[in-house]
């Protein structure tokens, strides 16, 4: 009877090792997609949903026996709970809402019918068309009688809205608008904004609208301000890190609004300044693309 010998098992051994690489380097890809080392790509507003093929490799390096494939495994998966764990785990504060504000992006089709319902004081729409705007006037107008449009955008108020103006965002058309809304808060400064979209490997209009908007936040001196709209850009996604620096992103866990069938990421946004956020939705798509949101706040003391 032949006696294996060593030379037997190098082809084996030679499988395992291809079989190891080909795992710890799968993870290490997962592990720099999280952790932002390849910045800039539309993958950046899908971050947490690397959770799933990151749980995936460790099942199947386990399943696989491979020990280095499994250790190495684990490393995405702690990072993405180091990143995404505090945002699951937040929730509302709780607690009376001096005022609230919603935003919706209509996708040209929707009549604003969840937001007019939502008690919003403030209401931020994009995607106003010549489809849809007297049905959005019909609902809002009655309760929000002072109102700002600017293309697309527009800023509906149940209190006056003062400095009314468009903002210049680098993208060639008028998606973008400023008032000073008057509130028994005292002023707030409100930014209604739809920044440039994205597609996959053309972010450089989104990028240099996003670096704009927050050249207008960071010069604004105004205790207590707004940002509303569609950024295009996830909550998750670290190109909004300077934006939201001196912000608070009003939101609960990851409260995903886009597509409005079966949410991925969250592009619409409820930034603030000078509030603190008690309670946040995700409202009904009303034939939208995209799911509206709203936050309940309360003024900061000495805000």
């Amino acid at each position: 009877m032949r006696t294996a010998t060593r030379s037997d098992d190098a082809p084996a051994r030679s499988r395992h090792r291809c079989r190891d690489l080909a795992l710890c380097g799968t993870a290490l890809l997962l592990t720099a997609a999280l952790a932002g080392l390849v910045p800039g790509s539309a993958l950046d507003s899908f971050l947490p949903w690397l959770a799933v093929p990151a749980a995936a490799l460790a099942v199947l390096s386990a399943l696989l026996r491979s020990r280095r494939g499994t250790a190495t495994a684990l490393v995405p998966l702690l990072v993405w709970a180091g990143l995404f764990a505090p945002q699951m785990l937040a929730a509302d504060r709780g607690g009376p809402a001096a005022l609230v504000v919603a935003s919706h992006n209509l996708g040209g089709r929707a009549d604003a019918a969840s937001v007019a319902r939502s008690g919003a004081d403030l209401v931020a729409l994009q995607e106003i068309t010549a489809a849809n705007s007297a049905p959005v006037s019909a609902r809002l107008d009655p309760t929000h009688p002072y109102r700002a449009r600017v293309g697309t955008v527009g800023l509906w108020s149940r209190y006056p809205l003062r400095e009314v103006s468009r903002i210049d965002l680098g993208q060639g058309w008028a998606r973008a608008l400023h008032a000073v809304a008057a509130t028994p808060e005292g002023p707030v400064s409100v930014y209604a904004v739809h920044l440039a979209s994205v597609r996959i490997g053309h972010t450089a209009l989104r990028d240099r609208t996003l670096r704009a908007l927050t050249q207008h936040v960071r010069a604004d001196p105004t205790a207590r301000l707004l940002v509303l709209g569609d950024l295009n850009t996830a909550s998750t996604d670290p190109l909004l890190a300077p934006l939201t620096e001196t912000l608070s992103d009003a939101r609960a866990g990851f409260q995903f609004t886009w597509p409005a069938g079966f949410p991925l990421t969250r592009p619409d946004h409820i930034l603030t300044r000078g509030f603190a956020a008690v309670r946040t939705a995700v409202l009904p798509a009303g034939g939208s693309d995209h799911r509206a949101v709203l936050a309940g706040l309360a003024g900061h003391p000495g805000a």
